[in-house]
């Protein structure tokens, strides 16, 4: 049913939560997995993108990749590929999706709700709408939510 699941990660426990699930789902297809961290340093200050930072952004999204793709291997999936890559996150994920002919994005949600969620935006939320392939999203645990 699925060959090539993307999982895109920031290293949040949110994202760790959806990495399981694909994890899961790439074991019982025997799907390739690909793991991808997007640094966006347009998220920084304008004064604040320099070289120094933003290279520090890029090896920070390079270990969360490395640690994602290493439990992934731990869980039995044969085929891990992982990249960190810079860029506005929604627009690398489906770019990257896109490029690797992904069949499935599984990515976790914060859960954000009311004014914040369309003050903010959410990377989750952009991708499911503009996304060719079918997108899974999964939720925080449920003892982390009750706060």
């Amino acid at each position: 049913m699925y060959d090539r699941i993307l999982v895109p990660t920031d290293g949040s426990e949110v994202a760790a939560n959806a990495a399981a699930r694909a994890f899961e789902l790439a074991a019982a297809f025997d799907a390739e997995l690909h793991v991808l961290s997007v640094a966006n340093p347009n998220a920084l200050a304008p004064d604040a993108r320099t070289p120094r930072i933003t290279g520090r952004l890029e090896r920070e999204a390079e270990k969360v990749v490395g640690e994602t793709a290493s439990r992934a291997r731990q869980h039995g999936v044969d085929s891990v590929t992982a990249e960190a890559r810079l860029g506005t996150p929604h627009s690398a994920i489906l770019d990257y999706a896109d490029e690797h002919d992904v069949d499935l994005v599984v990515m976790g949600t914060q859960g954000r709700t009311g004014l914040r969620r369309h003050l903010l935006g959410s990377v989750t939320a952009k991708v499911v709408r503009l996304s060719d392939v079918p997108v899974l999203t999964v939720r925080r645990p449920a003892e982390a939510t009750a706060d």
